[in-house]
């Protein structure tokens, strides 16, 4: 038996709270339902309480009180179940509660107000069969109250179906954005399609060109050789064409071409492949050839200032969904590079304003925005149960690295339970590493930690390019069978 030793105030009649005006959502709590407010002495007589249920029909029970002190609960219908026991009217109507409260003691459930609905229905349903249906006592601002389990019940499954209409509607916004992205993907895939053809004649051709217009380069200076004195008319065309000139420029413009036709059909390419949809089984990939497609995509934003260093290892092919992978790298290092750029931007500001304030060269110059992007495998340490090894990639940039709040996003989107709600770029490439391919996926930044432990013991070297001012360092870890 509960005892509780606050001190209860006596109405003599119940008092409805309607609780909160707003509608219910997945947060609301106990104390946004309606509750009664109502507490008898043992001393009264069982008719006084019958009086006040039979004018009060939907108060779900009465709080009993000895000498100022909550003892007991008694709910209307164990109190009506007494009474058509053989001689319950002669025994408890007549008799102090007192009586009635020694027969029909049991335990009871008390909640503080600020108890969410949902978790509340959970420890209710949790009682023994018979308590399903007694009141639920809110502890409301050190008072106590009664929560009638059927308004607890229709709330919970309230916020139920309040909660599958927002999946529903989740799954059906990415549904669409799938779809979105799918089409979008089919479209830049024909694009570069379209754009690879004319490329590919391009190309093709480029090299016959360059045979041709050696030829004829060489068969004019054989010309030059063989008549040194050209007739006026001739040498006249030859000033105007400026011949000279053009032998030396056109080698080089054939040169400039090619190296034009083979980026654009390295972009198309790049954009085929982040666009290509993954089959059902994994194939051996790459790693580098799909971060550098990446990089390729990106080039337009890879400002001079900000300097790309890569340390590649020797990594064999790594079976894997390239489709996926690209996705995450693209979204680390767009994640880098908004980085990078938004530091650049404050550090020329900065600068102006020193010069406009004439305190140029009073302050060490801002080191280089630098991404560095470090490849390699590694093997488990001797003596573990599975001679296994890992590719591993770090990707990491010396800006200021990541905010309080930034971490403890990225801290709530890791987590099972808050990934759904908070479905960001990162969280999506934490679930395709660990998920989809077994690996690990880690953020360190200001000393903090994010994401599943290194498989090894020790981390990936610090690169020397970076003058040791690392911001925001991201590792991917993927097995290799």
């Amino acid at each position: 038996m509960r005892v509780f030793t606050q001190s209860c105030q006596l109405s003599p009649d119940p008092v409805l709270t309607e609780g909160s005006n707003e509608a219910l959502h997945l947060e609301s709590v106990l104390q946004d339902l309606p509750f009664y407010s109502f507490a008898i002495e043992l001393d009264k007589l069982g008719s006084q309480l019958a009086q006040v249920f039979e004018q009060w029909p939907l108060l779900p029970g009465a709080l009993l009180i000895d000498r100022g002190t909550v003892v007991g609960l008694l709910s209307r219908h164990r109190f009506l179940e007494y009474l058509i026991r053989p001689q319950g009217f002669d025994l408890f109507l007549t008799q102090p509660l007192r009586i009635l409260h020694s027969y029909a003691r049991c335990q009871w459930l008390l909640l503080p107000g600020e108890t969410p609905i949902l978790a509340a229905a959970q420890q209710a349903l949790r009682r023994s069969p018979d308590l399903l249906g007694e009141p639920i006592v809110v502890q409301v601002n050190q008072s106590y109250c009664l929560l009638d389990v059927h308004e607890l019940n229709i709330a919970h499954w309230q916020i139920r179906g309040i909660e599958t209409q927002v999946r529903y509607e989740r799954t059906q916004a990415q549904m669409i954005q799938s779809d979105k992205m799918a089409n979008l993907g089919r479209l830049v895939d024909g694009v570069a399609h379209e754009i690879l053809d004319p490329v590919s004649f391009i190309w093709g051709n480029l090299s016959h060109i360059a045979t041709y217009s050696q030829g004829l380069l060489e068969l004019l200076a054989a010309y030059d050789r063989a008549v040194p004195d050209l007739p006026t008319e001739l040498a006249e065309l030859r000033a105007e064409l400026e011949l000279d000139y053009l032998q030396q420029d056109l080698p080089r413009a054939i040169a400039s071409v090619q190296t034009g036709a083979e980026r654009l059909s390295k972009l198309a390419t790049s954009l085929q492949n982040f666009c290509h949809i993954d089959e059902v089984y994994p194939k051996p990939t790459d790693l580098h050839e799909l971060i550098d497609s990446i990089l390729l995509l990106l080039k337009s934003r890879l400002k001079s200032e900000i300097q790309i260093i890569k340390h590649y290892g020797h990594l064999p092919p790594v079976p894997c969904y390239p489709g996926q992978l690209n996705q995450v790298f693209m979204n680390i290092l767009s994640r880098s590079l908004d980085t990078l750029l938004n530091q650049a931007v404050s550090q020329q500001l900065d600068l102006e304003l020193k010069v406009n304030r004439n305190q140029a060269g009073k302050s060490a110059p801002a080191c280089k925005p630098a991404i560095a992007i470090t490849s390699r495998v590694c093997s488990l340490e001797s003596g573990s149960d599975q001679d296994r090894r890992w590719v591993a990639i770090c990707i990491a940039d010396n800006g200021p690295g990541l905010s309080t709040e930034t971490q403890q996003q990225l801290e709530e989107s890791f987590s099972v339970k808050r990934r759904a709600e908070k479905e960001t770029s990162l969280a999506v490439s934490y679930q395709i590493v660990t998920a989809k391919h077994g690996g690990q996926f880690r953020v360190r930044s200001r000393g903090l930690t994010l994401g599943q432990p290194s498989p090894i013991s020790h981390s990936l070297p610090a690169i020397p390019e970076l003058d040791g001012q690392t911001g925001t360092v991201f590792e991917i870890w993927l097995p290799l069978t």
